[in-house]
Order: structure tokens, then C-alpha cells, then sequence
């Protein structure tokens, strides 16, 4: 029986963003279907995925900036959406293959780990198809345009420590996400890009999911170290997160997905 975390690999090794797509969902039926092992990794993880050719990665600064009135920007806006969400089917897998091992310490944990992970990147794989077959209505395809390489920078500097991980990838980054999706899918209805809109609703409706898996993790990860978790939140992120958090917050959002105001408004701009 195949290693969930050789699995994982596979995921991480696939370089051509459809394939690495499909190669996901795979590892997702097949973990559905008992036909995986918990037993060690054979293979050593590597700092980053493998990625396609294009798109080319720029500085966050030096990406072009379009508006969503008009169909470039409503194609700038989808390529940069798959792009992200890209690299959250990357984060998902590194999660399984780098982290898991830190269940260990926490008897019975590690399935249910292993689970919570493979449904995000099952999801993030669905999301990826949903917003490439939405380029390609629009004429458009993914890697079409540049893109950056923020969230995989965040996720480098986090490798060694799976709190650091998810303190500043789903509880930060992603619940940031929750922050501005309702109101870029009420600007995408509002140019007549139904289907995008919906898209994208669907994506918000996961997303919060994703951030409370993230929560629930970084939760018993400090219980398992005796750490208070806003203060351990706190501690990370100034250490590894560049600047403040950016209000205004989607409360409600946040709230559904366990994170506490608590946690991210003392961190506030």
C-alpha cells in the first residue's frame, strides 16, 4: 500500500498546474477509498513545489493593476484567484508531507490530520478547475498573465514550525481572503459576470472551512505544547507575518471559522 505522505509528494512534484490538479484529486480518492497507508515517506520533501513554465513570478509590487469593469481586469483578477489557489493545493499537500509528523505526540490525531488536509486540497484542486474553466470562457488561460510568489515566500520561511505554518497561512493570509471576497463578488455580479460570481461564492463558502480546519489544528497544536493560543498567535506572527492586519474584518466569516477577534484585532493597522 502507497504512503499518504509519498502521495503528498507526488502532489508537490508535478510541475504542469493541470496535472499537479489532477494528480491531487487522485490522491484524494484514492485516501477516500482506504487505498493509502499512514507508514513513513520514502522521499525526502523538497522547500518548494514544482511549478510550470508560466506564469512568469514578479514582485507583489510590479504586478500590473486592471479593473473589474472591464473583461481584462475580470481576467486579471480569475488568473490571479487560480494562481492562489495554485499554491494552496501545493500548502495542502506540503501540509501532509511536512507537517504530519507532529501529530505524533497527539495519540489518535494523525488520521484525522491527514483527513482535514486531503478534503482542503480536494477542495483547492475543485476551485483551481473552476476558475481555469472560467479563464477559458473569457478566452483566457492560466498562465497567461505574471503572477507572484507571495504565498509560497510565506510558506518557505515557515517550513521548520507547523504553528508558525498555520498562523500565517490560513489564519492570516487566508482568513484575509474571507475579508474581501464578498465584496469582489457583489463588484463581479454588479459588471454582469454572473458565473464568475458565483464562482467565487462558492469559493468563500469553502474558504471558510479551510480557515476553521487551520484554527482547529493551530488550537490543539497549543494545548498540545501548553501555549496560550492568541499569545502564541501573536508571537508568530510578528515573527514570521511582514507587516500589521489590514480591517476592515469580515467578523461573521471569521467567526463561523472559530477565529476569535482576540486573535488578529490586537495585530491590527
Amino acid at each position: 500500500m502507497t504512503s499518504v505522505f509519498d502521495a503528498a509528494l507526488r502532489v508537490l512534484s508535478t510541475a504542469d498546474a493541470g496535472e499537479k490538479s489532477a494528480v491531487g484529486l487522485e490522491v484524494a480518492k484514492a485516501w477516500g477509498a482506504g487505498d493509502l497507508s499512514l507508514s513513513p515517506g520514502s522521499l525526502s520533501l523538497p522547500d518548494r513545489p514544482a511549478r510550470p513554465e508560466n506564469p512568469p513570478l514578479l514582485p507583489p509590487n510590479e504586478m500590473p493593476r486592471r479593473r473589474l469593469g472591464s473583461q481584462e481586469g475580470r481576467i486579471a483578477l480569475l488568473h490571479s484567484l487560480a494562481h492562489i489557489e495554485l499554491n494552496a493545493i501545493d500548502l495542502a499537500f506540503d501540509m501532509i508531507a511536512r507537517f504530519a509528523g507532529c501529530c505524533q505526540d497527539m495519540s489518535g490525531e494523525l488520521a484525522d490530520f491527514v483527513s482535514d488536509w486531503i478534503q482542503v486540497g480536494r477542495e483547492e484542486c475543485n476551485h483551481f478547475n473552476l476558475l481555469t474553466e472560467r479563464l477559458h470562457a473569457l478566452d483566457s488561460s492560466y498562465g497567461a498573465l505574471p503572477a507572484h510568489d507571495g504565498l509560497w515566500e510565506a510558506a518557505y520561511a515557515t517550513r521548520h514550525d507547523w504553528l508558525a505554518r498555520l498562523a500565517v497561512v490560513p489564519l492570516v493570509l487566508e482568513a484575509r481572503g474571507l475579508d474581501v471576497s464578498p465584496q469582489t463578488i457583489d463588484k463581479l455580479a454588479e459588471t454582469g459576470d454572473q458565473a464568475s460570481a458565483e464562482v467565487l461564492s462558492l469559493i468563500y463558502e469553502e474558504e471558510i472551512g479551510h480557515v476553521a480546519i487551520g484554527t482547529k489544528w493551530f488550537l490543539l497544536g497549543c494545548k498540545a505544547q501548553k501555549t496560550a493560543p492568541d499569545e502564541t498567535f501573536h508571537l508568530l506572527v510578528a515573527r514570521h507575518f511582514k507587516g500589521a492586519l489590514k480591517p476592515p474584518f469580515n467578523h461573521e466569516a471569521r467567526n463561523k471559522a472559530g477565529l476569535l477577534p482576540n486573535f488578529y484585532t490586537p495585530l491590527a493597522r
